[in-house]
């Protein structure tokens, strides 16, 4: 059983950072990419950034420039540092992990994180 969990979600005011944390753990023999989407009420679920094995990373144009992804291979973890957040930021944000487990390969996902941007 592999799980992902976030944390580091919450209420912050506009221009103001978070940095969001996501760990997997469990029976987990490799993992390629890992990643943070996120849905908004009303919306479909859109990518944020994502990060390889290797470090080359990718992020959506909303967020380009504010915010940054990075991971530490050795802990199964990975980070979403949010800087000069909007409004329109406020979302759950997911974190996202294709993992080798038991069973062979997959995408697995967390329980997701509340983000509240909000004066």
């Amino acid at each position: 059983q592999v799980q992902l969990v976030e944390s580091g979600g919450g209420l912050v005011q506009p221009g103001g950072s978070l940095r969001l944390s996501c760990v997997a753990s469990g029976s987990i023999f490799s993992i390629n990419a890992m990643g943070w989407y996120r849905q908004a009420p009303g919306k479909q679920r859109e990518l944020v950034a994502t990060i390889t094995s290797g470090g080359s990373t990718n992020y959506s144009d909303s967020v380009k420039g504010r915010f940054t992804i990075s991971r530490v291979n050795a802990k199964n973890t990975v980070y979403l540092q949010m800087n000069s957040l909007k409004p329109e930021d406020t979302a759950v944000y997911y974190c996202n992990a294709y993992v080798q487990g038991r069973t062979g390969w997959g995408s697995r996902w967390g329980q997701g994180t509340q983000v509240t941007v909000s004066s």
